[in-house]
């Protein structure tokens, strides 16, 4: 069974000054139980659309999605999905255990078990010493954790991610693209994960799906069939990089 698909989905947004936006034209994926992939593709091709739509924030005009093989619209189980956004979205009131467990007060869960899962999930992404730090006093990297940690509370068996790590230099997303690898593995998690950074698409994901825009339309889905840990600077990655970028080039040049 697929973690989830997207069969033959289209999306139009309603627009005042003129015809609707087609955003989505017929997009079919299919994401295997514990699959990496990666929704790569220029500004306004529809990857955050896509993102959403798998999220439920947006229902399709067109075509079917199903998480574990059950229709979105049925679908009930949402804590085992979650999303982490660009920005962290941390509150500014709050310290970073506090941040952590805003995921799980919606819920029926006990104070004690919560507390639990609060302090291994912090101490999952490294931060157990910075329980009691407030967002302010925290690097950029680490509020990138405590937001991560904030996403893994719920213990997901989904995790869908919105370019969550391009505001961060280079050193320290290297440093988050290792920890997340290393907890979708602990954690057996499927990921999904938009970005325009091709390097970042081939270090992370195990298959590409290549967005073409206007509207937004796979062009390829390509197999990254390469050993983990991914060296940017190798010359097996540097291939997959130019044959990425060959490929939206190409789409660039269609438009």
């Amino acid at each position: 069974m697929n973690a989830v698909e997207l069969e033959r989905v289209s999306k139009w947004f309603g627009r005042r000054d003129g015809p609707p936006l087609h955003v989505l034209d017929a997009v079919d994926i299919a994401i295997p139980q514990h699959a990496i992939v990666a929704l790569l593709g220029a500004s306004g091709c529809g990857k955050s659309t896509l993102l959403n739509m798998i999220a439920g924030l947006v229902e399709p005009d067109d075509g079917a999605v199903r998480l574990n093989g059950i229709p979105a619209h049925a679908f009930r189980d949402w804590r085992a999905m979650t999303y982490m956004f660009q920005e962290d979205r941390l509150l500014p009131w709050r310290t970073a255990a506090q941040n952590v467990a805003f995921g799980l007060e919606a819920g029926s869960m006990g104070r004690a078990e919560r507390a639990r899962r609060v302090e291994e999930t912090l101490a999952l992404v490294g931060l157990a010493s910075f329980r009691d730090a407030f967002p302010h006093e925290l690097s950029g990297g680490m509020r990138s954790r405590v937001a991560l940690a904030r996403s893994l509370v719920t213990e997901p068996k989904i995790l869908l991610l919105d370019e969550p790590f391009s505001k961060l230099d280079p050193d320290i997303r290297a440093q988050m693209h290792a920890e997340l690898l290393r907890i979708a593995r602990l954690r057996a998690m499927t990921l999904v994960f938009v970005t325009h950074d091709v390097e970042e698409a081939v270090v992370l994901a195990d298959h590409v799906v290549v967005l073409h825009p206007r509207p937004g339309r796979i062009g390829e889905v390509r197999a990254i069939a390469l050993a983990y840990p991914r060296d940017p600077l190798s010359e097996a990655v540097s291939e997959e990089v130019r044959r990425l970028r060959i490929s939206l080039s190409a789409a660039r040049a269609r438009c």
